[in-house]
């Protein structure tokens, strides 16, 4: 017989498999999940939670789709964290250190004390990235901050009251408009995807098992 552990969601007490993910937990629980469950698999950032371990003061956090339960756990989850989000047209603004000061000036209080890079579920150096965002450094902002999710557990953590994911995804935007080599055949591509050359090729993958597309993703030509 499996393991039991003792976990308190939202303050109510459950006792379910130690095995289980936290999302799992609450659905083994009887939660019905409409909202703030996602990809399910750590991509998405849909299920930001933050739990604290009975008789630890530090508040942790992590994603409840890909973090374990643990015995006296106390969870709640943020489905959604309101991120500061400014307004700009990408064809107006440019890749200067000057647009990070319009936009989110708040980087520059940044005290330095990487809590917003401890409690990253992705493991991304989320200070380093805010530091190359305030030196209009956007090339390394971008390639830093790839794999975020947009989950904004860093911010909910932030004393500066920082929006890291929107800064990461200006940066990434000014890379990609500004900054990155030109890709023609990328051009192409859009070009046919457009004029629905592909629906036949898309609408046939579609169609095929899961674990055939899995082999053809994993044995897809990559460019060098």
């Amino acid at each position: 017989m499996e393991q039991m552990v003792t976990i308190f969601l939202f303050g109510k007490k459950h006792e379910v498999p130690e095995s289980l993910t936290i999302m799992e937990a609450m659905e083994y629980s009887g939660y019905k999940l409409v909202r703030g469950c996602g990809c399910r698999n750590g991509f998405c950032g849909a299920c930001a939670t933050i739990y604290r371990i009975a008789g630890d003061r530090e508040l942790k956090a992590g994603l409840a789709c890909s973090t374990k339960v643990e015995n006296n756990m106390y969870i709640a989850t943020l489905p959604f964290f309101p991120l500061i989000k400014e307004g700009y047209n990408i064809e107006e603004v440019k890749p200067t250190e000057r647009i990070m000061m319009e936009l989110y000036p708040e980087i520059y209080a940044c005290v330095g004390c990487n809590a917003c890079t401890k409690t990253c579920p992705q493991s991304l150096n989320v200070m380093q990235y805010i530091a190359y965002a305030q030196r209009g450094e956007y090339e390394k902002c971008a390639e830093e901050s790839f794999d975020c999710v947009m989950c904004g557990i860093c911010s909910s953590r932030c004393p500066a009251g920082i929006s890291h994911p929107q800064v990461a995804m200006l940066a990434r935007r000014l890379n990609g408009k500004y900054l990155a080599p030109h890709c023609d055949h990328l051009d192409e591509r859009v070009e046919e995807i457009r004029r629905g050359d592909l629906e036949e090729l898309i609408q046939s993958i579609m169609n095929k098992p899961l674990e055939e597309i899995k082999e053809l993703y994993n044995h897809r030509d990559i460019e060098k």
